[in-house]
């Protein structure tokens, strides 16, 4: 499968959708990417993140974790053997400020760097991939959209 675009719609209505699609990111992923992950609250940002960690977990045989969404503390760090994935969720930000003195871009390249919420960053870096989640008409259908990643 080959998935670089905004029109191609790709369903994740159900968490064994999201957790196959993570499972094609992994393999397709590397150090210094820097992933955005668009949507409306509850659209499945954060599961995708879970599931993308477990298979980081489960291909270097490692107990599965759990993952949760780090809104109130801004960041939660995995390290997987040689792999850091720095998972920020930015919704309770306020200003630009706050996200500097955050330095998320600062060491990026030794890592993996997973943004929620990311429309408050100003200076974005040139080289991004973007994941746009959303909801369908019904609400009971999501999709992604991928920008920036063949898989």
């Amino acid at each position: 499968m080959h998935i670089d675009t905004n029109n191609e719609k790709i369903d994740i209505s159900s968490e064994k959708l999201l957790e196959e699609l993570a499972a094609k990111v992994f393999k397709n992923i590397k150090l210094g990417d820097i992933i955005f992950l668009i949507g409306e609250m509850g659209v499945g940002k954060t599961t995708f993140v879970k599931y993308l960690v477990n298979e980081f977990q489960k291909q270097n045989k490692l107990k599965l974790t759990e993952v949760t969404s780090p809104t109130f503390n801004l960041l939660n760090e995995y390290d997987i053997n040689n792999v850091r994935i720095n998972h920020y969720d930015l919704y309770r930000i306020k200003s630009s400020k706050e996200i500097d003195n955050l330095g998320i871009f600062e060491n990026i390249y030794d890592s993996i760097t997973l943004i929620e919420w990311p429309q408050m960053i100003e200076k974005k870096p040139k080289e991004i991939i973007e994941f746009k989640f959303n909801y369908e008409k019904d609400y009971q259908k999501r999709s992604i959209c991928i920008k920036g990643l063949s898989i």
